[in-house]
């Protein structure tokens, strides 16, 4: 009986981070399309210089990303200022180790569109791993949210 508890367990564990990641890749698809917009918008409309349009677009992007997946992903009741300054760190290392990334792949005459989805997608992961364990990890499920999941799962039991 001990045994069947555990792999229900694990099994339910497996389910949680599988819905975690689906949740972190949807929402950051959604800020990788509000980076595009508003950069388009500030690049072609307003003509602001190329790096003014794509750091505010990057601003823009994480902070969209970061509220949703610390809500909903991580549900996450941790303080909010802290966690926003670990995010800030990762992209404080990130930001010119991508923008030099694409510089010297673009020199060797790579595709700036292929190098630019390479990057997205080295951040996506990277970024995941670095909030998963390190922003939220101490943090996860503690929200409101997920203590009404963790509730209604119990009166479902009973």
């Amino acid at each position: 009986m001990k045994k069947e508890t555990i792999r229900e367990e694990k099994k339910s564990e497996k389910k949680t981070e599988l819905l975690r990641s689906l949740k972190f890749l949807l929402f950051s698809v959604s800020a990788g399309l509000i980076q595009i917009i508003s950069f388009t918008l500030m690049n072609e409309l307003l003509h602001l210089p190329y790096w003014v349009s794509y750091l505010i677009a990057l601003v823009l992007s994480v902070l969209w990303n970061f509220t949703l997946n610390r809500r909903y992903t991580f549900k996450s009741a941790n303080n909010v200022p802290i966690a926003m300054l670990k995010v800030a760190a990762y992209y404080a290392v990130f930001t010119p180790l991508s923008t030099w990334l694409e510089d010297v792949l673009t020199g060797l005459g790579w595709n700036e569109y292929l190098v630019t989805f390479l990057n997205m997608t080295i951040n996506l992961i990277t970024e995941f791993l670095y909030q998963r364990f390190f922003v939220f990890r101490k943090s996860l499920d503690t929200n409101e949210l997920a203590e009404k999941e963790k509730a209604d799962a119990r009166a479902t039991e009973e």
